[in-house]
């Protein structure tokens, strides 16, 4: 493959930076450089504020707001997000529904559904993992009955993020329960709103509240809500993670973090320090390598029906081990001062009063879920064996 960027390809990289630093307010690029928890409306601001350009969903059909891009372009496009610190267009919303509702959901949902989605007008969050059934998620217990033109669900799902701010979740749920337990596994969407829709807030040890419990007591929906066929759920899951693992390098991110931990340490003078400069530019040499192998992932012709390319399990694997090294590297910046951060439970919808010392800490202990959220290391490495070494038995 070609290594090197097309002039076009060049000029195109301009085009987004240049739109992204005359339209992103600074006020949202600036709490994402200090890395603070955003409120919804901006977070709905800024997605709308892509969506105009054809940033949020150019991975879409062109019908529904794609963009005939290439995959470098793609690339590019996410790299420049992340580079000049604005927000990701919301993924439950845009890698994952979306798509799946695209490829799979009928004529009526995606006129319904999928304008909403790319400008976060509906948001989505995700009903997959369970108490019991996260990484091995096909043994999911939350049944869906049908009766009539309806469902009824009771069950309860876990680490479901932003569950506070979504109006609509995407859920895996059983409607048989006879066979294999990666069969009678159904995807349905269900209105937040409904009756016997519960949320329990998590807030975890970086301090704030990302994530949550949802219940469902005899919640009933229309059987118009199911997306596909009934029983299918699972290949729609495998289908859904596979767009996730994709864009889980975080090169655009990991550059971000570690340009701040340069610039905070040469500011210090702990860039002098040869043990601490061997371990940064070790990290950067490894971003390069993440880079390149993200790009080869990207451009690589894998043909139709040939399924999701086995080296986006070492994207994920490397991706979350290195925003790990960049969070520990920033947080050693800090030297003695990093002994005073600290932060208590914070606002669900505001970073008023969180100072710049609290928030690198915070950052420190959120990387620590790159490794479990979007498939556990355990089995991404398990994906490998299977796929790359041919160890039947491994997944």
């Amino acid at each position: 493959m070609e290594l090197r960027f097309t002039q076009e390809e060049r000029l195109f990289r301009d085009e987004v930076r240049d739109y992204l630093r005359a339209h992103m307010p600074e006020r949202i690029r600036q709490a994402v450089q200090d890395e603070l928890p955003l409120p919804r409306a901006w977070m709905v601001e800024a997605q709308q504020i892509l969506n105009r350009a054809g940033y949020a969903v150019p991975h879409w059909p062109v019908e529904w707001g794609g963009r005939d891009w290439t995959p470098v372009q793609r690339a590019i496009l996410t790299e420049e997000i992340d580079r000049n610190a604005c927000p990701k267009p919301l993924a439950f919303n845009t890698a994952l529904v979306g798509p799946v509702i695209a490829a799979f959901g009928d004529d009526a949902q995606r006129r319904r559904f999928l304008p909403a989605i790319a400008n976060l007008d509906i948001w989505f969050c995700q009903g997959f993992s369970e108490p019991g059934s996260g990484s091995d998620l096909a043994s999911l217990k939350t049944a869906a009955v049908r009766e009539g033109d309806s469902y009824r669900i009771n069950g309860q799902k876990i680490w479901t993020t932003y569950a506070q701010h979504a109006d609509w979740i995407f859920c895996l749920v059983r409607t048989d329960g006879s066979g294999r337990k990666q069969q009678g596994i159904s995807f349905v969407l269900i209105d937040m709103a409904t009756p016997g829709i519960s949320v329990r807030p998590i807030h975890t040890i970086d301090g704030y509240h990302h994530v949550n419990e949802v219940f469902f007591d005899d919640v009933r929906i229309p059987i118009e809500n199911l997306v596909g066929e009934e029983g299918r759920g699972w290949d729609y899951a495998k289908y859904l993670l596979g767009q996730e693992r994709t864009s889980m390098g975080n090169v655009g991110f990991v550059r971000r973090r570690l340009d701040r931990v340069r610039a905070m340490a040469t500011q210090s003078g702990l860039i002098a320090n040869p043990a601490f400069r061997r371990r940064l530019t070790l990290a950067e040499v490894e971003l390069k390598a993440l880079e390149v192998t993200q790009m080869r992932v990207a451009t690589a012709d894998r043909g139709p029906g040939a399924g999701v390319d086995p080296t986006v399990s070492v994207l994920k694997i490397k991706g979350a081990e290195l925003l790990q090294a960049a969070a520990a590297l920033l947080l050693e910046t800090l030297g003695p001062e990093a002994l005073t951060a600290g932060f208590d439970e914070a606002p669900d919808a505001a970073f008023d009063g969180l100072d710049p010392h609290s928030a690198m800490l915070s950052a420190y202990f959120s990387s620590r879920k790159y490794s479990i959220f979007g498939g556990s290391d355990e089995v991404q490495r398990n994906i490998l064996a299977k796929a790359v070494l041919g160890l039947g038995g491994a997944a």
